[in-house]
């Protein structure tokens, strides 16, 4: 996978570009700041503005290795554009990819290194991320809301860097999907999320630059999936 842009600059928002390919519906610039989505985050929401006017950005698509922008209405531009992500929406996922996170450190921590089977981020300001946890108290998992937000008042730093595939794999808890990893770069590495003193895991998604910029979280809802699955739904105060 080529590294993104926003996984090394999620405050730019806003990119000038060249257009390389384009054809109706779709545009391949020289560069832009989304995050066409994966791990349980949902893509970036944003528009194109070009010399015809703006066109929302609808989705995106990976053609050999270039990550292609999907157009409303079938436009088809050239020349010289600016992309540009809603930055409500990208902190809004900021927020709860960086409080799943936190939570999957907890749980990691006090039950036995329990690994993640599935995450879902919402645009609704809630999310939602399952554990292998057969014979897990509800009422503990339920105990943890109040840490939960003190990490965040906390605001300890968010930090990113990559390492070597194998330097990864090595280091136990680095990887805590129980059956997918974040793919490595097109230089092999993979990208690690370190959360200062509380927590390091792989991940590809874009976060907050120190916890203390998401809003409170409540712990909505526990349900056990199956035998050995359990769901646990957050969400964003005051949403």
């Amino acid at each position: 996978m080529t590294r993104l842009f926003c996984q090394d600059h999620p405050d730019t928002l806003q990119l000038d570009a060249t257009v390389l390919k384009a054809r109706p519906g779709a545009v391949l610039l020289s560069q832009h700041p989304f995050y066409p989505g994966g791990g349980g985050q949902l893509p970036d929401l944003g528009i194109v503005r070009w010399h015809g006017g703006e066109v929302p950005v609808t989705g995106f698509s990976e053609e050999g290795g270039a990550l292609w922008l999907q157009l409303a209405d079938g436009i088809e531009m050239a020349g010289e554009v600016r992309a540009e992500v809603d930055p409500a929406f990208r902190q809004l996922m900021r927020e709860l990819h960086t409080d799943l996170h936190v939570l999957n450190a907890l749980v990691f921590r006090d039950f036995d290194g329990a690994l993640v089977t599935g995450v879902q981020m919402n645009a609704d300001g809630t999310a939602r991320i399952d554990f292998d946890l057969p014979d897990a108290d509800n009422d503990r998992l339920r105990a943890l809301e109040p840490e939960l937000n003190d990490v965040i008042a906390q605001d300890l730093p968010v930090l990113a860097h990559h390492m070597s595939l194998t330097e990864a794999h090595a280091e136990k808890g680095l990887l805590r999907s129980r059956s997918v990893s974040p793919p490595p770069s097109s230089e092999g590495l993979i990208r690690i999320i370190e959360i200062a003193g509380l927590d390091r895991q792989a991940c590809g998604g874009t976060h907050l630059a120190s916890t203390g910029a998401s809003r409170p979280l409540k712990i909505l809802k526990i349900e056990n999936k199956g035998r050995s699955n359990r769901r646990i739904r957050i969400g964003l105060q005051g949403l």
